[in-house]
């Protein structure tokens, strides 16, 4: 006996459903499930480049890096001349990238204990320099070699420091020397940098001799104590002993200096204004 069904109900079911999102795992507009609406499928939900951005260009976050950007500090010793702290590494490649070069100093591997086992990880120490007085050493470790050098190039970039140099004797032509005798210290070791007559080069293990020559000093003694043979405390100590070129006050300071106004508060109405990103 064929029974007809009511056609009513029917629509009234079909409309409950609709309203609840169908019988399927969707839920309607909010797109749980597998049902997802106009939103589409995949990656392509906003998360692609906005208006053909070009990855490259630098989009500064600190104040520093927006007036670097903008052309108002004119070089990095204007920087260093007011202590303001280097947040981005693009800072540096403004004002140093043709010169800057970097160079790993050592790789080591390090290992820690764990329930599972020992856990390896690579531990870089890289120095990048223009052999014109600016100095920096990075320490980054990694459970990848090539992501411990970036990070380690990238922790130097941001740990630039200027080196003084000056004379020995008589005072004609480029310096070549450190000022003054000075002293770095990084756990056991202690290397103490002597200035030395032009002509006498660098005297100094290999490593040393490529973080001199980095630094811009061609004429050097070094005098090292301590357990020299750790590597990673060496150059830490001798780039300590470059840091500290700055630290002593000479009768060729003695002259005053009008400092003029800080950057930020020089330029404190285009910060004031609201990036534009």
């Amino acid at each position: 006996m064929y029974i007809s069904p009511d056609l009513s109900s029917l629509k009234n079911n079909n409309k409950m459903s609709e309203e609840r999102g169908g019988f399927g795992r969707g839920r309607g507009e909010r797109g749980r499930g597998r049902g997802r609406g106009d939103r589409g499928r995949g990656r392509g939900r906003g998360r692609g480049r906005e208006g053909g951005r070009d990855e490259n260009v630098w989009v500064p976050v600190t104040k520093l890096g927006r007036l670097v950007k903008e052309g108002k500090i004119g070089s990095i010793e204007e920087i260093f001349l007011f202590s303001i702290p280097v947040k981005e590494a693009e800072i540096i490649d403004y004002f140093l990238k043709d010169k800057l070069q970097d160079e790993v100093m050592k790789i080591m591997p390090v290992q820690k204990q764990s329930s599972a086992g020992q856990r390896t990880r690579f531990k870089a120490f890289v120095a990048v320099g223009d052999a014109a007085g600016h100095i920096g050493l990075g320490v980054k470790c990694s459970s990848e070699v090539a992501t411990a050098i970036r990070g380690a190039i990238l922790a130097a970039k941001l740990n630039i420091a200027p080196v003084r140099r000056g004379y020995w004797g008589r005072k004609a032509s480029a310096p070549h020397t450190v000022p003054t005798k000075v002293t770095g210290k990084c756990g056991s070791v202690r290397v103490r940098l002597i200035p030395a007559p032009r002509g006498t080069g660098l005297v100094s293990s290999p490593a040393g001799k490529r973080l001199l020559s980095m630094a811009g000093i061609e004429d050097c003694y070094t005098s090292t104590r301590g357990h020299t043979r750790t590597m990673g405390n060496f150059i830490k100590a001798l780039f300590y002993a470059l840091r500290n070129t700055y630290g002593y006050l000479e009768p060729d300071l003695w002259k005053e200096n009008v400092l003029t106004a800080a950057p930020f508060q020089e330029h404190t109405d285009f910060l004031s204004k609201k990036q534009i990103k």
